[in-house]
């Protein structure tokens, strides 16, 4: 089984031992946060495939050599860099999120979360990788289903509420799932904040859905993420992070708690959204 991540506008990346076997076709053409990060003016599909391969060389995604635990960050506000100062100051107790070579993790390292999630893009299929796995567990991670690499948030946070953690949280990448979390919460007692990621592409419906279930989004190259966003709070222009609610206010206030740089707080209704700084073509 290889490995399969959608990444930079939306394109499908299939990675088997280590290279890069096929990139398809962006969906969206130029994004702020690559030019910025890359210098990249046009998704491409030669690009793209660069850009796979420098996180595999880089990081050693996708192979036994995984660079696991890391706190520097690539974006200030990122969903690892927010569950990052979360678990730093006592905020969250854990987080279940989806690493390659190992599928949904539970983890309460700051450390190892933000290496898992620095620069991970939307993972939608991976398979065991014993060494990654066993990387993990030395640090202290949890993975949910080793023999298969399976990613499932809910039986994440399933196993986080048995390892007796209440204060999660969780990434999803679509609203049936959100959904499942809300109503397993007060069954288990537990008290999530759900973080919507890779949300380009979704349906007007599916946006609306995901909303209504989630604590913070980031609106990815999302047109109707923008159009139905109602945020308390709104980080950056270009791909802003909506925090939905009040608990999402919070910890997204804990991680600007650590940020070195000087930040401008205001009040104004929201969301702002520049037209000439959002991803082209919103989908």
């Amino acid at each position: 089984m290889p490995h399969i991540m959608e990444m930079m506008g939306k394109a499908r990346v299939v990675v088997k031992d280590g290279k890069v076997v096929e990139v398809g076709a962006p969906e969206v053409e130029w994004c702020p946060l690559f030019v910025k990060l890359r210098g990249v003016q046009k998704m491409t599909q030669d690009e793209i495939r660069k850009n796979m391969e420098s996180r595999i060389t880089e990081l050693g995604m996708f192979t036994e050599k995984r660079k696991l635990e890391f706190e520097t960050t690539v974006v200030a506000f990122g969903a690892s860099e927010i569950m990052m100062s979360g678990l730093n100051n006592g905020f969250l107790e854990t987080t279940v999120t989806a690493c390659d070579g190992a599928g949904t993790v539970i983890s309460d390292n700051p450390a190892l979360v933000q290496g898992i999630g620095g620069r991970m893009s939307g993972l939608i299929e991976t398979e065991p990788i014993d060494a990654v796995i066993k990387g993990i567990e030395e640090r202290g991670g949890t993975v949910l289903e080793p023999s298969n690499a399976a990613i499932n948030p809910v039986g994440g946070v399933r196993k986080a509420a048995e390892l007796g953690y209440r204060k999660i949280a969780v990434t999803v990448a679509d609203p049936k799932t959100a959904k499942s979390l809300r109503k397993l919460e007060p069954e288990l007692g537990l008290d999530l904040i759900i973080i919507a990621v890779h949300v380009t592409g979704l349906s007007r419906e599916e946006a609306q859905d995901i909303l209504k279930s989630s604590d913070i989004v980031i609106s990815c190259a999302s047109r109707h993420i923008r159009e139905l966003a109602d945020p308390l709070v709104q980080v950056a222009a270009a791909i802003p992070l909506f925090a939905l609610t009040q608990k999402g206010k919070e910890l997204v206030i804990e991680r600007a708690k650590d940020i070195q740089s000087p930040i401008l707080i205001n009040t104004m209704k929201l969301p702002v959204l520049p037209a000439h700084k959002q991803p082209k073509n919103l989908i």
